[in-house]
């Protein structure tokens, strides 16, 4: 199995932040299939397109912006039914999960684990073309907001990107009272007005989760998801409101999730994935002495 380069430390107790793939779609209804192996092609694009080649050695390209200075581990990758054990000891030892998936049911699992682990409801950003709050059918990748809604605090959540959304499900959103953001929004307010209006909604909020579907994306441009949708995000404008997200908010965690490698075009779904995941990586602040969050983590718990 392929790991990150950028994986500089020995083990997820020197780490700050926790690279975790989770290749599994059990619970995907989409017809196109393969998201299982997206662990493996993003960890390839990015260990490919985030270095130049020179004289036999690999040179890291620098992020836009932010540092990549901080410990990074690459736990590999990992079964659906160990999730709730890794990502609740990695959030109670004070570091960061970053999450390869898979099918976007996952998130319902991870936001479980940190509610359970702080006793907190969460707050989350979701970008996606699709609100996944379906309540007529539940434990599959379209039900994750109404599985997880025990754990997200509405008030400081977000959905980003939304243009294909079912009756019901806007129906939920109202309910719920759940800000969201369609494409021609972003057009019509600008990207700035967007990113400001998304860190006042969450900025209060004491933990955010920040999940990632790859079909926020255009469709033309990024054409290796599972449910690709038209008119969607441009891969520059998803990237800075990733970046403003994760340096002005208290990100506890992140995925990146519902890539298809067998429907990608000329990897260009698989090369915005990697930029993404180094963007994100550079923006997270990491304080120089991170404490614990509680005493239960061990390195052997890994």
């Amino acid at each position: 199995m392929t790991k990150l380069l950028e994986s500089n430390v020995n083990s997820a107790s020197e780490a700050d932040i926790i690279i975790i793939g989770f290749p599994d779609e059990s619970k995907s209804d989409a017809v196109r299939k393969g998201t299982k192996k997206a662990p493996e092609f993003v960890r390839r694009a990015y260990n490919d397109k985030q270095y130049f080649g020179e004289v036999g050695k690999k040179v890291p390209i620098l992020a836009m912006s932010g540092s990549m200075k901080k410990n990074i581990y690459d736990l590999g990758n990992s079964r659906r039914s160990n999730i709730k054990r890794l990502v609740s000891h990695t959030y109670c030892s004070g570091k960061i999960p970053i999450i390869i998936g898979g099918d976007h049911s996952l998130t319902s699992i991870v936001l479980r684990s940190i509610k359970n682990s702080s006793g907190n409801k969460i707050g989350l950003l979701y970008f996606d073309a699709h609100p996944d709050f379906l309540s007529s059918i539940s434990d599959f990748h379209g039900s994750v907001l109404f599985d997880s809604k025990d754990c997200i605090d509405f008030k400081r959540s977000m959905l980003i990107g939304i243009r294909a959304a079912e009756p019901e499900e806007m129906e939920m959103i109202n309910k719920y009272h759940l800000d969201y953001v369609t494409p021609l929004e972003i057009i019509e307010s600008g990207l700035s007005t967007i990113s400001k209006r998304m860190i006042s909604k969450c900025r209060s909020g004491s933990q955010i989760y920040l999940s990632i579907d790859l079909d926020c994306l255009d469709s033309g441009i990024a054409p290796g998801v599972s449910v690709p949708e038209t008119a969607g995000l441009m891969p520059l404008d998803l990237i800075f409101l990733v970046k403003k997200a994760c340096s002005n908010l208290p990100i506890v965690g992140l995925d990146l999730v519902e890539f298809c490698p067998d429907y990608d075009f000329n990897h260009n779904t698989a090369n915005i994935a990697a930029r993404i995941l180094k963007e994100a990586m550079a923006s997270i602040p990491i304080p120089n002495k991170k404490k614990n969050r509680n005493d239960t983590f061990r390195s052997d718990r890994y």
